[in-house]
């Protein structure tokens, strides 16, 4: 029953589409790093030309160590980095003179550190503006904003201006009646921090006016969105300090056993990410609370999501806090069907893509189907197994997502001159094609291919090689930074992808394609 209920209404949203994935701090732009201003339209516009449908984007929120967006200070927050100031200029909280732009700010990538050193300061000149010249209206839209979003907001504005007092100490080191969120000392710190917290409270507005006006622009276009909820959240985050209850954590917040994932693909040691692990019973005895509200904010966000280490919905790897590395730890079973089953009771059927990549069991296959969601198959792993190969595009099914890499893989030029001689030798039989073109030829074979969605880094639409990788897990720094250069995405590269949408079928709408075969 709940497969065939879950297939009747992913029709709405899962139909046959192609689409591109580009952060928006990967836009090009004048300030040192991709915002919501002039290019984010541009690049909804080259979206239009190319017959794309689907943009997807890697978690919107504050990033924390290493700049990570899937490491933000809340779940539920928004980046302020991406804020536009020239926009900020249009609608008058900032003069044209107060954003002169910083020479020393590097256009080819992002230097995150340098960014918010410029960007912020303006952020807090507009917040000043507008506390002592916004109109009624603007102040009422504030408002009403503050108490729709009082859930989580509240929480993050303390958090991130105590934080800021204390230097960047991460919340386990703050005085022990701020740590363990005594009443009084909150009240005390909420006067102390009044004008931090107000910024706080500002920043998330525009941050919120702005993607909510980009995200209509986009719809307007019949582009839908495509946003990723990472399935674990930051330990320094205003959620795990506003929630302690919901983690494993010792008296002084810090964790006793932390998420990873064992030796794979990516890493012969695994990944030790370090977030703290859910206290999955208690969020239960709530009604998955916390993680409902996640899903609920999300949607208001984005049209889809994409579901980030799905199978950790259904054991996830548990490892000790005081191992450095991840090769030492245990499965733990997680509630799964229970979960998303009370998250559709009361948010309805939600537009979900799971992540199910790496070591996949049985039961995490079995749940992702008794859900009815659609898995990802990535081009880049095909090649190494032979014809049962569970990526090769005739072992797929409709309800998939097929993607030549993600950000988390090497651009397609860099993975192929990395593979080995037998792997490139069956990509190039298996395609029939020399492979001197070899971005070209993963995007048309997953075009081609009968997955609903197909789905390419931008960098592989402009043949980049490993230079513009996103991501390389299991490396902590470096990450993150890559960026479109002004105009590097051209008529041309439009017109290719158009005529790959065209010849495939994932431009015209099903009931076009309807009319069009009678």
């Amino acid at each position: 029953m709940v497969a065939e209920s879950s297939e009747q209404r992913r029709h709405d949203w899962f139909t046959r589409s192609s689409g591109l994935i580009l952060h928006p701090t990967s836009l090009p732009g004048p300030h040192g790093i991709g915002d919501f201003g002039a290019e984010a339209y541009r690049f909804v516009d080259f979206m239009v030309a190319a017959g794309q449908r689907v943009w997807q984007m890697l978690p919107l929120g504050p990033t924390g160590y290493g700049n990570s967006p899937y490491a933000a200070r809340s779940a539920f927050a928004g980046n302020p980095l991406l804020i536009s100031l020239d926009s900020l200029v249009e609608d008058g909280f900032l003069s044209r003179d107060d954003v002169t732009d910083d020479p020393s700010l590097a256009q080819d990538h992002v230097d995150f550190e340098a960014v918010a050193r410029f960007k912020l300061p303006l952020l807090r000149r507009a917040a000043e503006r507008f506390r002592d010249s916004g109109t009624p209206e603007l102040q009422g839209e504030l408002e009403a904003f503050r108490r729709r979003n009082a859930g989580w907001l509240d929480d993050f504005t303390v958090f991130m201006a105590f934080r800021e007092r204390a230097g960047g100490t991460p919340w386990q080191r703050w005085p022990r009646e701020v740590r363990d969120r005594n009443p009084e000392a909150l009240e005390h710190e909420r006067t102390s921090l009044k004008d931090d917290i107000a910024f706080h409270l500002f920043a998330q507005f525009l941050f919120s006016r702005q993607w909510s006006r980009l995200k209509s622009y986009a719809n307007e276009h019949d582009i839908r969105l495509v946003g990723d909820i990472p399935i674990f959240v930051a330990l320094d985050s205003a959620d795990v300090w506003a929630h302690r209850e919901l983690f494993w954590l010792d008296q002084s917040g810090n964790p006793t056993v932390v998420a990873g994932v064992p030796p794979d693909y990516f890493s012969k040691t695994g990944q030790r990410w370090g977030n703290p692990l859910y206290r999955w019973d208690v969020l239960k005895e709530t009604g998955y609370q916390w993680w409902i509200d996640r899903l609920r904010a999300t949607l208001e966000q984005v049209d889809i999501i994409r579901v980030d280490h799905f199978r950790g919905f259904q054991a996830y790897w548990e490892i000790p806090a005081n191992r450095r590395t991840a090769e030492v730890g245990q499965w733990v079973e997680a509630p799964g069907l229970d979960f998303f089953e009370v998250a559709r009771r009361v948010l309805g059927e939600p537009p979900i893509i799971v992540e199910d990549l790496g070591l996949i069991t049985p039961e995490v296959v079995a749940l992702r189907d008794a859900l009815g969601y659609p898995g990802m198959r990535v081009l880049q792993f095909a090649f190494d197994s032979g014809p049962r190969n569970q990526f090769l595009p005739h072992n797929y099914e409709a309800n998939t997502v097929a993607y030549t890499g993600t950000h988390d893989n090497d651009t397609t030029i860099g993975w192929f001159g990395e593979a080995t001689e037998r792997e490139r030798h069956y990509a190039r039989q298996y395609m029939g094609v020399p492979g001197d073109d070899i971005a070209w030829d993963l995007l048309r074979l997953a075009e081609a291919s009968v997955a609903n969605f197909a789905v390419a880094p931008v960098q592989d639409v402009l043949s980049l090689g490993p230079e513009a990788r996103m991501n390389f897990p299991g490396k902590p720094q470096g990450n993150w930074s890559w960026r479109l250069k002004p105009g590097q995405l051209t008529a041309e590269h439009a017109g290719r992808l158009r005529h790959l949408s065209e010849v495939y079928g994932r431009l015209l709408a099903p009931e076009e394609e309807e009319a069009s075969e009678e």
